[in-house]
């Protein structure tokens, strides 16, 4: 089911807005944003983690990244150091094939991320990086949790931010809000461009679930399914 929900948000492009709509307006993958403009990515996340000023573990755990993996890296006691810089980014991004990188975290060479356009999401950016030595690994329990919520995970990357749907939630009803998601999208956009109608009453009073006369025929046979809330898991 992961697949064919990945497939769906790929192929129509449904971006984090959307998701975290189909999500009951949750999944945010806080504080992390693209350090290019402009890029849409999806994929399954694979988690990576550094910790106490040092990312070798880092530089391990990426050998195994798989292609189109969107890698997560979460960072504990890095004291503001960047995790990743141009050279690891260049082996996940290019040789490893993932789709992105996102950094709980901050990121350094940023000029050259930007040049080659890199699919990076970050906390943000410091040319201090951390030390490529062993140290203490990220704690245990800690990690534990983090991959019970993230191993194996959708998440969608784009100008807003990182959304993540979790792994419990890789279900044929996330898929069907998803669907769903996207059919209102299009009633919502008709009314507004098409019928002129305010927005009180495209999303408020959803006035198209009755007034089904001034709707396309592509629509008519869809509009029972959109009195269903999207708001609730």
């Amino acid at each position: 089911m992961r697949q064919k929900i990945l497939d769906f948000i790929i192929q129509n492009r449904v971006n984090t807005t959307e998701v975290a709509d189909a999500l009951g307006k949750r999944g945010l993958f806080s504080g992390v944003f693209p350090i290019n403009p402009e890029q849409f990515r999806a994929g399954k996340v694979k988690c990576v983690f550094a910790a106490n000023e040092s990312n070798y573990d880092v530089h391990e755990q990426i050998i195994s990244v798989e292609k189109d993996d969107i890698v997560m890296i979460f960072a504990h006691k890095c004291e503001g150091r960047s995790i990743i810089g141009e050279l690891m980014l260049k082996y996940v991004l290019l040789y490893r094939r993932a789709a992105a990188v996102i950094v709980e975290g901050t990121v350094r060479d940023v000029a050259a991320i930007k040049r080659e356009k890199f699919s990076v999401w970050s906390k943000g950016v410091s040319p201090i990086g951390c030390f490529n030595i062993q140290s203490d690994p990220y704690p245990a329990d800690l990690k534990s949790q983090i991959l019970k919520q993230y191993e194996g995970a959708v998440a969608v990357c784009d100008d807003g931010g990182v959304v993540v749907i979790s792994p419990d939630l890789h279900t044929a009803d996330m898929l069907e809000k998803l669907q769903r998601l996207e059919t209102q999208e299009d009633v919502w956009f008709f009314c507004l461009d098409a019928l002129k109608w305010d927005t009180k009453k495209i999303v408020c009073d959803k006035a198209y679930l009755n007034e089904t006369e001034q709707l396309p025929e592509v629509f008519k046979n869809k509009v029972s399914e959109l009195s269903k809330p999207l708001d609730k898991i």
